[in-house]
């Protein structure tokens, strides 16, 4: 009977073990990049809704991209400060087991941060493609 409890114990111990080898082990996935650097805020442009139930737009202007509405994020006011280095950012969500999507934010080094449009108007180019 000791024998065999001693065994469990070993074998639970190992098990253990592995599984913590396992979970610091670098994945693939944790070597995407999730942070792209797309110059020095100079100045934004808005617009209101087309309709009613519309969204907000703000058309971001920075250092490397001169034209208003090659970035573009949903917004009422635009809190970054000329200067403010701006990135682009997404994030991964899986809401159930198998499909999951990127959602991508404009932020500064600071806590100010938008979600950005899917489709940026101005050249008819989706925001995925910064990333590929």
């Amino acid at each position: 009977m000791k024998r065999a409890l001693l065994l469990i114990f070993i074998v639970l111990i190992s098990s253990c073990s592995s599984y913590r080898r396992a979970a610091t082990d670098l994945k693939e996935d944790d070597l995407v990049i999730i942070r792209k650097y797309v110059g020095s805020y100079i100045d934004h442009r808005m617009t209101g809704p087309e309709n009613y139930d519309g969204p907000h737009l703000i058309w971001i202007k920075t250092s490397m991209e001169d034209v208003y509405g090659i970035i573009s994020a949903y917004g009422r006011r635009c809190d970054f400060t000329e200067g403010d280095r701006l990135y682009l950012r997404r994030v991964f969500y899986s809401p159930g087991i198998i499909s999951g999507y990127w959602v991508y934010y404009i932020e500064n080094d600071a806590s100010v941060s938008y979600r950005a449009t899917d489709l940026q108007h101005d050249r008819e180019v989706y925001i995925k493609s910064w990333f590929e």
